[in-house]
Formats: C-alpha cells, sequence, structure tokens
C-alpha cells in the first residue's frame, strides 16, 4: 500500500517548514555579516523544500485501498452488530423458557408441605362429579401452578353455575404433587379440581403410544409481510397454537365423557362460556377459531401436496370444545399416530415440530368454526391490540412469547392475568414470587 510513502512525504514538508520557522527567528536577530553566510545557505534549504513539494506531490493516494479498508471496517462492524443480536435473541429464548428461581422455590415449597402435612382430599368428597356426564368438564394441561389458577379462578369467578364446573388438570410428576397441595389450600367457589399424573397415566396405560414426557400446546412462530411492507423489519409475526402431543390421549384417559371443554393455561376468561357444553357442532369433533391468516395451502411444505383443500384456514387452540363420542368414532387418535409414523421424527426437536402437520392433517374437515369474537389471541407478542377490544372479549389468550406471568409480558395486558391472581399467598411472599 502507498500510505507509508505519503505519510513520509507530509512529515517531511512539515519538518521543514517548521526548520525554517526558526530558522527566520533566527535569522532576524544576527550581525550584516553573519546574515551574508546563512543567505547563502537559504537558497539550498529553499531548493530543497521545492524538491520534497514536488515529491509529495507526484505521489497519488490508491482510491482502490481505501476502498478496500473501508469494507473491511463495515464487515467487522456488521459480524459484530449479528454476533449481538443472536446473543440477544438467546438470552431472550432463555428468559422465556427458563424457570426463574423464585417460581422453583415455591414448587419445591409446596411439594415438601404437601408430604409434611396431611392435605385436605378434595377428590374424595366429590369423586362422583369425575366421571358424571351431568357436569361441565374442563380439561388444562399445565405445568405452571399460577398459570393454571389464574385460569380457573377467572373460568370459575365469570361462571353463572360453578357448582357445575369440574377441571381436570393434567400435569406431570415434577408439578403432580405442589398442584395438589395449591389447590387443597384453595378453593374457587368450591369447584372440584381433579388433578392427574400424566407421567403415571402414561407408564399404565399408554406406554405402547411411543409418547415421551408430557406435551404442551405447540406455538409455532408464523412470519410473513405483504407488497406494501417488503422490508424484513415490517414483517407480521404470529403465533399460530396447536394441541401438543398428549391432547391425543384424551378419549383414552376420560373413558366415560362424552365431550369436554379444553383450555390452554395462558387464557383469562372474562364472560361466561359454559354455553359451549351444549353447542351444536353439527358433527364435528373440535369446535375452534380459524386463524386465515395462514391457509393450508401456504404450509405444503410441511402438509404435503394432497389430502386437503388448499385455501382452508389453520385454527388455534386456547379455548376448544371436544366431542369425544365422534373422535372415538372417526378414530382421530389413529390417524395421528399413522401421520405421526409417516413423518419419522429423529430427535426432539423434530417431534415437537410434527405438532403442526399432524393436527392440520389430523382434524382436517373436522373443525366446528368459533366466533372470532369470543377469544383474544395475540396477547403474548402483539401490541397493537385495542384496549375496548381487551376488555370486551370473552376470553384472552397470551399465546407468543410475552407471557403474563413473565417479566418479559407486555405491561398494558399483564393487569387482566393479575387481577385474578391468588392473594395473600404465604408461600409466593416467602418466595418472592411476585409476577
Amino acid at each position: 500500500m502507498k500510505w507509508r510513502p505519503v505519510q513520509q512525504v507530509c512529515l517531511s514538508v512539515c519538518w521543514k517548514f517548521y526548520e525554517h520557522l526558526h530558522f527566520i527567528s533566527f535569522f532576524c536577530h544576527l550581525k550584516p555579516v553573519i546574515k551574508v553566510f546563512f543567505l547563502l545557505s537559504v537558497g539550498k534549504k529553499i531548493k530543497n523544500m521545492d524538491n520534497v513539494i514536488a515529491k509529495s506531490k507526484s505521489c497519488r493516494v490508491d482510491c482502490n485501498n481505501v476502498d478496500r479498508k473501508l469494507r473491511q471496517i463495515l464487515d467487522l462492524t456488521e459480524d459484530e452488530a449479528h454476533f449481538h443480536m443472536k446473543q440477544s435473541a438467546f438470552l431472550y429464548q432463555l428468559g422465556v423458557q427458563t424457570m426463574s428461581k423464585t417460581f422453583h422455590c415455591l414448587l419445591m415449597r409446596l411439594t415438601v408441605e404437601f408430604f409434611k402435612s396431611p392435605s385436605v382430599n378434595m377428590q374424595h368428597s366429590s369423586a362422583y362429579k369425575i366421571d358424571n356426564s351431568n357436569y361441565v368438564h374442563y380439561v388444562i394441561f399445565s405445568r405452571n401452578v399460577l398459570a393454571l389458577s389464574v385460569t380457573i379462578n377467572s373460568t370459575t369467578i365469570n361462571s353463572e353455575e360453578p357448582n357445575s364446573m369440574v377441571f381436570h388438570v393434567l400435569t406431570d410428576k415434577q408439578n403432580f404433587y405442589s398442584m395438589k397441595h395449591w389447590f387443597a389450600r384453595h378453593s374457587y367457589r368450591e369447584v372440584t379440581i381433579h388433578i392427574l399424573n400424566f407421567d403415571e397415566l402414561k407408564s399404565n396405560h399408554f406406554s405402547n403410544m411411543g409418547l415421551g414426557e408430557l406435551s404442551m400446546p405447540e406455538e409455532f412462530r408464523i412470519s410473513s409481510h405483504t407488497t406494501t411492507q417488503p422490508s424484513p423489519l415490517q414483517m407480521n409475526t404470529k403465533y399460530l397454537s396447536v394441541f401438543g402431543h398428549s391432547h391425543f390421549l384424551l378419549p383414552d384417559v376420560f373413558k366415560n365423557l362424552k365431550k369436554v371443554i379444553l383450555l390452554d393455561d395462558d387464557v383469562v376468561v372474562q364472560k361466561d362460556i359454559s354455553f359451549l357444553w351444549n353447542l351444536n357442532m353439527g358433527g364435528k369433533v373440535i369446535a375452534a377459531t380459524e386463524f386465515c391468516e395462514v391457509k393450508l395451502g401456504q404450509l405444503r411444505s410441511y402438509l404435503g401436496a394432497t389430502g386437503y383443500d388448499n385455501n382452508s384456514c389453520a385454527w388455534m387452540s386456547g379455548i376448544n370444545k371436544i366431542d369425544l363420542e365422534k373422535w372415538r368414532e372417526l378414530d382421530i387418535t389413529g390417524v395421528y399416530q399413522s401421520l405421526v409414523r409417516k413423518l419419522k421424527q429423529k430427535n426432539d426437536a423434530q417431534w415437537r415440530a410434527a405438532a403442526l402437520p399432524v393436527n392440520l392433517l389430523a382434524f382436517h374437515g373436522h373443525i366446528y368454526t368459533l366466533d372470532n369474537t369470543l377469544i383474544q389471541q395475540g396477547l403474548g407478542h402483539d401490541y397493537g391490540v385495542s384496549e375496548e377490544t381487551v376488555q370486551n372479549v370473552a376470553a384472552l389468550h397470551y399465546n407468543g412469547n410475552m407471557k403474563p406471568w413473565l417479566d418479559l409480558a407486555i405491561p398494558k395486558y399483564k393487569k387482566y392475568w393479575k387481577s385474578y391472581l391468588t392473594r395473600d399467598e404465604r408461600y409466593m411472599e416467602e418466595c418472592n414470587v411476585n409476577p
């Protein structure tokens, strides 16, 4: 590169100029005889300076080298920005998926207290309700006792006939005893709450299904942009919620029930939804809200090319009514098993990703469409939902990463969830749980 010669020339010029300034100042104070002596050397110095200036003018800066250097700096800056973006995304996901110390403390305290003190056996006194079709049966899959309690509390408070409600909660062995103790300590308008250990059910009755641990409702991030919004920063992002693999055991877990209402544990109910129990579904298996921003034809790479209507909308979990008799008649679980075998998952990530095509294909043509005004979706990711809409709908679904019990939650929606949170709980205070 030619940067070094240019720098040397510039330094030479500056130094020569500096020398001449000192020389002139010194020359003015000399006697006339001595001045003559110095004047003889002035011409030589001026000539040398002219040579230096001419040399500097002959050196040209190579613009290609400057361009290359600037591009290197730009590439290094982009790499650093990309690294920080990836690190930020990783930490965000870690914050979303990891149980905080306070929640873990609450879970441990409840579990320990279950074995230390004799809990009130709520299920024994109301065991006759568990399989009785004269009651309204709700099913919730959950690992989060606070989220579960808010869903049950909000549904109960806003029900006109809470005494007719039975909640069946499917959880894993890690949370089973903490949930039993929590609901033994807290009553919700005297509704019946039936806690089931999924791991025990699986080992005793469904070991041939090949299911792993309890799978919660799965959420898939769908991103798209229109022609009016071509920028990646303006992409429209939604979360599509569907059943987890464990949901396909419902007809076998509840063999004596003909129908159930299924709730996700990130749902807050604001009005009475018991009308769903007597809803005529016209021979369909599931009642669900549609998600028409995603058509099945857009998911061809996941679903294959045949066996469905390309213009059909996807559907959402959150609040669903399930006709278990129709499910058994159509052998939806068998269809599910066949689809799972075709997909041939090799790891846990592929297993979870298979929930989307399995749900959309297994229930294709068997969905009864609920009114979209029943439930407001997207409160876990969409900042644009109006206050009026949130207040007027029957239920709120916090689908998305920003769940209401996390610090990452959207503040303006969080208050609706917190209003149904249990207060004055000793273990929450001791563990500093304040979502």
